[in-house]
Protein backbone atom coordinates (compact mmCIF):
# COMPACT_ATOMS: atom_id res chain seq x y z
CA UNK A 1 0.00 0.00 0.00
CA UNK A 2 1.96 3.26 -0.87
CA UNK A 3 2.62 5.60 1.76
CA UNK A 4 2.77 9.58 1.79
CA UNK A 5 4.95 11.75 3.77
CA UNK A 6 2.41 14.31 5.74
CA UNK A 7 6.04 15.75 7.08
CA UNK A 8 9.47 14.56 8.04
CA UNK A 9 8.65 12.64 11.17
CA UNK A 10 5.38 11.08 9.72
CA UNK A 11 4.04 8.99 7.00
CA UNK A 12 0.57 8.00 6.14
CA UNK A 13 -1.24 5.47 4.56
CA UNK A 14 -3.57 6.21 1.80
CA UNK A 15 -7.12 4.91 2.26
CA UNK A 16 -10.21 5.04 0.30
CA UNK A 17 -14.14 5.33 0.84
CA UNK A 18 -16.01 3.31 -0.96
CA UNK A 19 -17.29 6.61 -2.97
CA UNK A 20 -13.83 6.19 -4.28
CA UNK A 21 -15.49 2.42 -5.51
CA UNK A 22 -16.92 1.39 -8.84
CA UNK A 23 -17.51 -2.34 -9.59
CA UNK A 24 -16.19 -3.36 -13.18
CA UNK A 25 -18.78 -5.50 -15.27
CA UNK A 26 -17.26 -8.54 -16.49
CA UNK A 27 -17.99 -10.68 -19.61
CA UNK A 28 -21.11 -11.87 -18.61
CA UNK A 29 -24.35 -10.77 -17.29
CA UNK A 30 -27.50 -12.76 -15.36
CA UNK A 31 -30.45 -13.04 -15.03
CA UNK A 32 -31.60 -11.17 -11.50
CA UNK A 33 -33.95 -14.03 -11.00
CA UNK A 34 -31.15 -16.01 -10.28
CA UNK A 35 -28.95 -14.08 -8.26
CA UNK A 36 -28.99 -15.17 -4.45
CA UNK A 37 -28.09 -12.95 -1.78
CA UNK A 38 -28.00 -15.79 0.34
CA UNK A 39 -25.31 -15.94 3.51
CA UNK A 40 -24.98 -17.85 6.75
CA UNK A 41 -23.26 -17.36 10.58
CA UNK A 42 -22.65 -20.60 12.16
CA UNK A 43 -25.85 -22.63 11.84
CA UNK A 44 -28.15 -19.46 10.74
CA UNK A 45 -29.03 -19.09 7.08
CA UNK A 46 -30.38 -15.86 5.78
CA UNK A 47 -32.08 -14.58 2.75
CA UNK A 48 -30.31 -11.03 2.74
CA UNK A 49 -26.79 -9.99 3.79
CA UNK A 50 -27.57 -7.16 5.57
CA UNK A 51 -28.31 -6.96 9.48
CA UNK A 52 -30.25 -3.92 11.40
CA UNK A 53 -27.68 -2.23 13.69
CA UNK A 54 -28.09 -2.84 17.61
CA UNK A 55 -29.22 0.61 17.65
CA UNK A 56 -32.58 1.72 19.65
CA UNK A 57 -33.87 4.07 16.70
CA UNK A 58 -33.21 1.39 14.39
CA UNK A 59 -33.91 -2.06 16.51
CA UNK A 60 -36.61 -3.02 18.57
CA UNK A 61 -38.42 -5.99 18.90
CA UNK A 62 -41.12 -5.60 16.50
CA UNK A 63 -38.51 -3.65 13.90
CA UNK A 64 -36.04 -6.61 14.38
CA UNK A 65 -39.08 -9.26 13.43
CA UNK A 66 -40.15 -7.27 10.29
CA UNK A 67 -36.43 -7.64 9.46
CA UNK A 68 -36.10 -10.80 9.99
CA UNK A 69 -39.30 -11.84 7.85
CA UNK A 70 -37.74 -10.39 5.11
CA UNK A 71 -34.41 -12.17 5.27
CA UNK A 72 -32.12 -10.07 7.48
CA UNK A 73 -31.10 -10.22 10.75
CA UNK A 74 -32.24 -7.25 13.32
CA UNK A 75 -30.00 -7.08 16.25
CA UNK A 76 -31.51 -6.02 19.66
CA UNK A 77 -29.29 -3.81 22.68
CA UNK A 78 -29.14 -5.04 25.87
CA UNK A 79 -28.55 -1.55 27.04
CA UNK A 80 -31.35 -0.02 25.21
CA UNK A 81 -34.27 1.84 26.12
CA UNK A 82 -36.29 -1.35 25.31
CA UNK A 83 -34.64 -3.23 28.31
CA UNK A 84 -35.14 -0.28 30.80
CA UNK A 85 -38.74 1.06 30.06
CA UNK A 86 -41.74 -1.06 30.00
CA UNK A 87 -42.76 1.33 26.67
CA UNK A 88 -40.33 3.30 25.44
CA UNK A 89 -42.29 4.23 22.35
CA UNK A 90 -44.00 7.49 23.85
CA UNK A 91 -41.04 7.81 25.27
CA UNK A 92 -39.22 8.42 21.83
CA UNK A 93 -42.27 9.97 20.53
CA UNK A 94 -41.73 12.86 23.31
CA UNK A 95 -37.92 13.86 21.63
CA UNK A 96 -39.48 14.46 18.15
CA UNK A 97 -41.76 17.65 19.58
CA UNK A 98 -38.08 18.59 21.76
CA UNK A 99 -35.38 20.98 20.08
CA UNK A 100 -32.62 18.53 19.31
CA UNK A 101 -30.33 19.85 21.83
CA UNK A 102 -32.81 19.01 24.74
CA UNK A 103 -34.06 16.22 23.05
CA UNK A 104 -30.74 14.96 23.45
CA UNK A 105 -30.85 15.83 27.39
CA UNK A 106 -34.15 14.17 27.69
CA UNK A 107 -32.38 10.91 25.92
CA UNK A 108 -30.18 10.58 28.40
CA UNK A 109 -32.26 10.65 31.70
CA UNK A 110 -34.23 8.09 29.67
CA UNK A 111 -30.78 6.17 29.54
CA UNK A 112 -30.40 6.39 33.42
CA UNK A 113 -33.37 4.16 33.82
CA UNK A 114 -31.81 0.40 35.36
CA UNK A 115 -31.71 -2.54 33.02
CA UNK A 116 -33.99 -5.31 33.96
CA UNK A 117 -33.22 -8.67 33.39
CA UNK A 118 -37.29 -9.67 33.12
CA UNK A 119 -37.27 -7.38 29.94
CA UNK A 120 -34.31 -8.64 28.74
CA UNK A 121 -35.97 -11.99 28.56
CA UNK A 122 -39.08 -10.81 27.09
CA UNK A 123 -37.62 -8.48 24.15
CA UNK A 124 -35.92 -11.81 23.04
CA UNK A 125 -38.79 -13.98 23.37
CA UNK A 126 -40.67 -11.56 21.31
CA UNK A 127 -38.27 -12.39 18.51
CA UNK A 128 -38.13 -16.22 18.83
CA UNK A 129 -41.66 -16.67 19.22
CA UNK A 130 -41.70 -15.12 15.60
CA UNK A 131 -39.81 -18.11 14.45
CA UNK A 132 -36.68 -15.73 14.38
CA UNK A 133 -33.00 -15.95 14.76
CA UNK A 134 -32.47 -13.57 17.86
CA UNK A 135 -29.86 -11.79 18.28
CA UNK A 136 -28.39 -9.17 20.84
CA UNK A 137 -25.53 -7.14 21.51
CA UNK A 138 -23.63 -5.41 24.63
CA UNK A 139 -20.66 -3.30 24.76
CA UNK A 140 -17.38 -4.44 25.75
CA UNK A 141 -17.41 -2.96 28.95
CA UNK A 142 -20.68 -4.69 29.71
CA UNK A 143 -20.33 -8.34 28.86
CA UNK A 144 -19.25 -9.84 32.08
CA UNK A 145 -22.36 -7.76 34.11
CA UNK A 146 -25.19 -8.49 31.54
CA UNK A 147 -24.21 -12.12 29.66
CA UNK A 148 -26.12 -14.17 31.82
CA UNK A 149 -29.10 -12.16 31.37
CA UNK A 150 -28.58 -13.02 27.79
CA UNK A 151 -27.70 -16.80 28.77
CA UNK A 152 -31.09 -16.97 30.45
CA UNK A 153 -32.84 -15.72 27.62
CA UNK A 154 -31.13 -18.11 25.40
CA UNK A 155 -30.14 -15.70 22.57
CA UNK A 156 -28.79 -17.59 19.58
CA UNK A 157 -25.85 -15.33 18.56
CA UNK A 158 -24.06 -12.86 20.60
CA UNK A 159 -22.57 -9.22 19.03
CA UNK A 160 -19.93 -7.17 21.23
CA UNK A 161 -20.04 -3.93 19.51
CA UNK A 162 -18.20 -0.51 20.24
CA UNK A 163 -16.34 2.14 18.02
CA UNK A 164 -13.99 0.33 18.39
CA UNK A 165 -13.02 -3.13 20.19
CA UNK A 166 -9.50 -4.61 20.34
CA UNK A 167 -8.80 -8.46 21.62
CA UNK A 168 -6.45 -6.48 24.23
CA UNK A 169 -7.79 -4.00 26.32
CA UNK A 170 -5.49 -2.79 28.85
CA UNK A 171 -6.67 -1.22 32.37
CA UNK A 172 -5.08 -0.44 35.14
CA UNK A 173 -8.52 -0.38 37.24
CA UNK A 174 -10.88 -3.08 36.09
CA UNK A 175 -9.77 -6.60 35.21
CA UNK A 176 -10.50 -6.28 31.17
CA UNK A 177 -12.18 -9.00 29.17
CA UNK A 178 -10.27 -11.50 27.90
CA UNK A 179 -12.54 -11.88 24.36
CA UNK A 180 -11.04 -15.54 23.57
CA UNK A 181 -11.49 -17.10 27.16
CA UNK A 182 -15.14 -15.50 26.52
CA UNK A 183 -16.18 -16.72 23.53
CA UNK A 184 -14.56 -19.88 23.79
CA UNK A 185 -16.68 -20.80 27.12
CA UNK A 186 -19.90 -19.55 25.13
CA UNK A 187 -22.22 -22.04 22.72
CA UNK A 188 -23.08 -19.74 20.50
CA UNK A 189 -21.84 -17.90 17.58
CA UNK A 190 -19.90 -14.07 18.62
CA UNK A 191 -20.06 -10.91 16.28
CA UNK A 192 -17.14 -8.62 17.84
CA UNK A 193 -16.70 -5.20 16.39
CA UNK A 194 -15.66 -2.72 15.23
CA UNK A 195 -12.28 -2.81 13.88
CA UNK A 196 -10.22 -1.12 10.98
CA UNK A 197 -6.71 -2.41 10.58
CA UNK A 198 -5.76 -5.90 9.45
CA UNK A 199 -3.66 -6.66 12.50
CA UNK A 200 -7.12 -5.87 15.01
CA UNK A 201 -9.12 -7.97 12.71
CA UNK A 202 -7.01 -10.66 12.76
CA UNK A 203 -6.68 -10.48 16.23
CA UNK A 204 -9.96 -10.52 16.46
CA UNK A 205 -11.01 -13.75 14.17
CA UNK A 206 -7.96 -15.51 16.54
CA UNK A 207 -10.67 -15.45 19.70
CA UNK A 208 -12.86 -17.44 17.86
CA UNK A 209 -15.42 -15.06 16.60
CA UNK A 210 -17.98 -15.99 13.85
CA UNK A 211 -17.68 -12.53 11.88
CA UNK A 212 -15.92 -9.21 12.47
CA UNK A 213 -17.59 -5.79 12.50
CA UNK A 214 -15.68 -3.66 10.36
CA UNK A 215 -15.88 0.14 10.49
CA UNK A 216 -15.25 2.93 13.11
CA UNK A 217 -18.25 4.97 12.61
CA UNK A 218 -22.14 4.90 12.01
CA UNK A 219 -24.23 6.02 9.27
CA UNK A 220 -26.00 8.46 11.16
CA UNK A 221 -25.37 10.03 14.35
CA UNK A 222 -21.83 9.40 14.70
CA UNK A 223 -19.11 11.46 15.70
CA UNK A 224 -15.99 9.49 16.31
CA UNK A 225 -14.68 11.12 13.24
CA UNK A 226 -15.42 14.93 14.45
CA UNK A 227 -15.00 14.21 17.87
CA UNK A 228 -12.45 12.08 18.54
CA UNK A 229 -10.58 12.01 15.10
CA UNK A 230 -10.58 8.51 14.89
CA UNK A 231 -12.10 7.17 11.49
CA UNK A 232 -10.60 5.03 8.50
CA UNK A 233 -11.85 4.85 5.00
CA UNK A 234 -14.04 1.68 4.80
CA UNK A 235 -12.92 0.67 1.70
CA UNK A 236 -10.01 -0.01 2.49
CA UNK A 237 -10.39 -1.29 6.38
CA UNK A 238 -12.81 -3.95 4.31
CA UNK A 239 -9.81 -5.18 2.14
CA UNK A 240 -7.82 -5.32 5.01
CA UNK A 241 -9.94 -7.35 7.18
CA UNK A 242 -10.99 -9.57 3.73
CA UNK A 243 -6.83 -9.97 3.82
CA UNK A 244 -6.54 -10.91 7.16
CA UNK A 245 -9.56 -13.86 7.17
CA UNK A 246 -7.40 -15.20 4.45
CA UNK A 247 -4.58 -15.26 6.60
CA UNK A 248 -6.43 -16.48 9.16
CA UNK A 249 -8.30 -19.22 7.43
CA UNK A 250 -4.67 -20.54 6.47
CA UNK A 251 -3.36 -20.26 10.15
CA UNK A 252 -7.12 -22.37 11.39
CA UNK A 253 -6.56 -24.88 8.82
CA UNK A 254 -10.13 -23.93 7.07
CA UNK A 255 -12.11 -22.11 9.72
CA UNK A 256 -14.27 -19.04 7.54
CA UNK A 257 -14.44 -15.99 9.80
CA UNK A 258 -17.38 -13.43 8.21
CA UNK A 259 -16.43 -10.01 7.90
CA UNK A 260 -19.78 -7.72 8.26
CA UNK A 261 -18.93 -3.80 7.05
CA UNK A 262 -20.07 -0.81 9.09
CA UNK A 263 -20.39 2.60 8.12
CA UNK A 264 -21.78 4.66 5.78
CA UNK A 265 -23.66 2.54 4.14
CA UNK A 266 -26.87 4.35 2.61
CA UNK A 267 -27.88 2.91 -0.90
CA UNK A 268 -27.48 -0.45 -2.48
CA UNK A 269 -24.74 0.74 -4.40
CA UNK A 270 -22.57 1.33 -1.41
CA UNK A 271 -23.67 -2.40 -0.60
CA UNK A 272 -22.65 -3.78 -3.47
CA UNK A 273 -18.93 -1.60 -3.33
CA UNK A 274 -18.54 -2.98 0.47
CA UNK A 275 -19.36 -6.80 -0.83
CA UNK A 276 -17.15 -6.17 -4.07
CA UNK A 277 -14.06 -5.15 -1.67
CA UNK A 278 -14.54 -8.46 0.52
CA UNK A 279 -17.31 -7.74 2.99
CA UNK A 280 -20.04 -11.24 3.38
CA UNK A 281 -22.65 -8.76 4.87
CA UNK A 282 -23.44 -5.05 5.72
CA UNK A 283 -24.94 -3.58 9.20
CA UNK A 284 -27.01 -1.06 8.39
CA UNK A 285 -28.53 2.06 10.56
CA UNK A 286 -29.09 5.65 9.39
CA UNK A 287 -30.69 4.28 6.31
CA UNK A 288 -33.28 2.35 8.51
CA UNK A 289 -33.47 4.50 11.06
CA UNK A 290 -35.13 6.40 8.25
CA UNK A 291 -38.02 4.11 7.95
CA UNK A 292 -41.61 4.69 8.77
CA UNK A 293 -41.93 2.15 10.88
CA UNK A 294 -39.02 2.65 12.59
CA UNK A 295 -38.69 2.43 16.22
CA UNK A 296 -36.77 6.08 16.28
CA UNK A 297 -40.07 7.52 14.94
CA UNK A 298 -38.08 9.93 12.60
CA UNK A 299 -34.93 10.46 14.95
CA UNK A 300 -31.48 8.87 15.14
CA UNK A 301 -28.75 8.80 17.67
CA UNK A 302 -25.70 6.55 18.42
CA UNK A 303 -25.81 4.30 20.95
CA UNK A 304 -22.60 6.33 21.73
CA UNK A 305 -25.10 8.33 23.99
CA UNK A 306 -24.35 5.81 26.69
CA UNK A 307 -20.43 6.37 26.81
CA UNK A 308 -20.50 7.80 30.40
CA UNK A 309 -17.09 10.02 30.43
CA UNK A 310 -17.72 11.32 26.75
CA UNK A 311 -21.68 10.89 25.87
CA UNK A 312 -22.01 11.75 21.94
CA UNK A 313 -23.99 10.66 18.97
CA UNK A 314 -27.08 12.67 20.03
CA UNK A 315 -30.69 12.97 18.93
CA UNK A 316 -31.02 14.59 15.22
CA UNK A 317 -34.21 14.18 13.24
CA UNK A 318 -33.92 11.84 10.12
CA UNK A 319 -35.53 12.17 6.25
CA UNK A 320 -37.97 9.37 6.27
CA UNK A 321 -37.87 7.14 2.84
CA UNK A 322 -40.39 4.81 2.97
CA UNK A 323 -41.03 1.42 5.36
CA UNK A 324 -38.90 -0.90 6.43
CA UNK A 325 -40.02 -3.21 3.98
CA UNK A 326 -39.60 -0.59 0.85
CA UNK A 327 -36.45 0.09 2.18
CA UNK A 328 -35.08 -3.46 2.25
CA UNK A 329 -36.98 -5.32 -0.99
CA UNK A 330 -38.87 -2.76 -2.54
CA UNK A 331 -42.83 -3.14 -3.52
CA UNK A 332 -44.71 -6.46 -4.45
CA UNK A 333 -45.21 -6.89 -8.02
CA UNK A 334 -47.42 -4.11 -9.54
CA UNK A 335 -46.69 -1.95 -6.32
CA UNK A 336 -45.88 1.84 -6.03
CA UNK A 337 -42.56 2.95 -7.39
CA UNK A 338 -39.73 3.03 -4.54
CA UNK A 339 -36.53 4.90 -4.63
CA UNK A 340 -35.05 2.58 -2.05
CA UNK A 341 -34.55 -0.98 -2.08
CA UNK A 342 -31.07 -2.56 -0.89
CA UNK A 343 -31.66 -5.78 -1.73
CA UNK A 344 -33.14 -5.09 -5.09
CA UNK A 345 -30.22 -2.79 -5.59
CA UNK A 346 -27.61 -5.25 -4.81
CA UNK A 347 -29.30 -8.52 -7.01
CA UNK A 348 -29.12 -5.90 -9.92
CA UNK A 349 -25.27 -4.67 -9.05
CA UNK A 350 -24.31 -8.61 -8.98
CA UNK A 351 -26.91 -9.28 -11.88
CA UNK A 352 -25.56 -6.37 -14.08
CA UNK A 353 -21.81 -7.53 -13.31
CA UNK A 354 -22.21 -11.38 -13.86
CA UNK A 355 -22.12 -12.77 -10.24
CA UNK A 356 -24.41 -15.43 -9.10
CA UNK A 357 -22.60 -15.40 -5.14
CA UNK A 358 -22.31 -13.37 -2.47
CA UNK A 359 -18.54 -15.18 -2.50
CA UNK A 360 -18.12 -14.57 -6.10
CA UNK A 361 -19.12 -11.10 -6.05
CA UNK A 362 -16.20 -10.66 -3.09
CA UNK A 363 -13.95 -11.54 -6.34
CA UNK A 364 -15.17 -8.83 -9.03
CA UNK A 365 -12.73 -6.06 -10.26
CA UNK A 366 -12.81 -2.38 -8.93
CA UNK A 367 -11.33 0.25 -10.04
CA UNK A 368 -10.80 3.79 -8.46
CA UNK A 369 -11.54 7.21 -9.67
CA UNK A 370 -8.99 9.45 -10.85
CA UNK A 371 -9.21 11.97 -7.73
CA UNK A 372 -9.38 9.19 -5.17
CA UNK A 373 -7.07 9.06 -2.28
CA UNK A 374 -9.41 11.73 -0.10
CA UNK A 375 -12.19 10.36 2.37
CA UNK A 376 -15.31 11.26 0.61
CA UNK A 377 -16.99 11.68 3.69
Amino acid sequence: MAEVEIGIGKSARVGYDLAAVGIVPSRRTRDPADVSLAWQVDAYHFDLPIVAAAADAVSSPESAITVGKLGGLGVLHVEGLWTRHEDPLPLVAELAGLPAATATSRLRELYRAPIRPELIAERVGQVRDAGLVTAAALRPQKVKALSADLLAAQVDLLVIHGPAVSAEHQSTRTEPLNLKRFIGDLDMPVLVGGCASFSTALHLMRTGAAGVIVGVGTGGGDANRAELGIGVPLATAIADAAGARMRYLDESGGRYVHVIAHGDLRTGGDIAKAVACGADAVMVDGVLAGATDAPGQGGMWSMDVLHSDLPRGGWQPVEQAGTLEQILVGPDQGGAASTVSLAGALRAAMATTGYASLKEFQKAEIMLSAAAGQWSR
